[in-house]
């Protein structure tokens, strides 16, 4: 009886003292990791350090991508994975901790997460990721999945931008009809002064402000959503740039696991034209998921569907590596 209450205190011993105690593997860190000649700050959390990793890539350009609300689409995930929020270059805190000392494009972006995902994997010494972009994210989640398939367990594109002018040519031609069908004299007047490709920040926002008060949002003239579009001319240039991306050319085949997450209702990056690329897009495995209930932002109005597929549907098709 002695002998084997001796052994346990041992054993737990033992493991107190090479961090294999219980409750030890659970990971909740805020760190900046260098990436693009700059440091960029990330939060890295999941119940067990051991689990395979999962960078979530916001949209924008030129959100945040570490802040409290995204828990309610990323803390069911941190049960099965170790999950990775980013705040970009030029965000949030990696913006307070070193503005980019270069010119923004999406070719930095895209060196950035390369660098970043070689950077995680190293450091929890595993090969491979899941990535999910949303929206601008899905320009640098294509990118790995095109370019670093060998580091890519599955890429999931949220609210895809594929085609993202014609997506903007069909979306301003419906901006101006619902405008006329309603006689709305400012919606008229203030699409009227845009062009597609964007010329400038202004017409972006017009756009945008219209599409949001169609959708049944309240839109304010003087708020940050105005200043985003109007005082922020290195992030609109970045999505002009990113814009003149098309997919259905570009990339017509990937050589990982590849999965579409679109809003039956998303006219911003349009969902008739994800479905099409979908389609014709090869790779050895993929899967579509339609968000009845949603339109662009399916992260925010349908986040425990969204959690849902990728741990009953996605990760369980996965063969993991060690």
């Amino acid at each position: 009886m002695h002998k084997v209450h001796y052994k346990l205190i041992l054993f737990l011993l033992v493991m107190l003292i090479t961090g294999h105690s219980f409750g030890q593997t659970r990971i909740d860190t805020l760190e900046s990791i260098p990436a693009g000649g700059i440091k960029q700050v990330v939060t890295v959390q999941g119940d067990d350090r051991s689990k395979p990793l999962f960078l979530f890539i916001t949209g924008g350009p030129g959100s945040e991508g570490i802040y409290e609300e995204n828990k309610s689409y990323l803390d069911e995930l941190k049960k099965h994975f170790v999950v990775v929020a980013w705040d970009q270059r030029n965000c949030g805190q990696t913006l307070k901790l070193n503005p980019s000392p270069v010119k923004l494009t999406v070719r930095l972006y895209e060196n950035d997460t390369h660098e970043l995902v070689s950077a995680l994997l190293k450091q929890f010494h595993q090969k491979k990721m899941f990535i999910m972009g949303w929206s601008w994210g899905t320009v640098l989640g294509f990118y790995m999945a095109d370019k670093h398939p060998e580091q890519v367990y599955a890429y999931m594109a949220v609210s895809p931008a594929v085609n993202q002018w014609q997506s903007e040519r069909i979306l301003f031609s419906e901006l101006k009809q619902k405008a006329e069908k309603q006689k709305n004299k400012r919606a008229i007047n203030e699409l009227a002064k845009v062009k597609i490709p964007f010329e400038n920040g202004l017409q972006n926002y017009y756009d945008r402000k219209w599409l949001s008060i169609f959708n049944g949002e309240t839109i304010d003239d003087t708020t940050e959503f105005k200043k985003y579009f109007t005082e922020n001319s290195e992030m609109t240039d970045l999505f002009k740039e990113a814009n003149y991306i098309n997919l259905t050319v570009s990339l017509p085949k990937v050589n990982c696991p590849i999965y579409f997450f679109v809003g039956r209702n998303d006219h911003q990056t349009n969902y008739l034209i994800s479905e099409k690329y979908y389609k014709e897009l090869v790779a050895p495995k993929k899967g579509l998921f339609w968000f009845e209930k949603s339109g662009h932002l399916i992260p925010v109005t349908e986040p425990k569907l969204l959690q849902e597929d990728v741990i009953t549907k996605i990760l369980p098709r996965i063969k993991l590596e060690n």
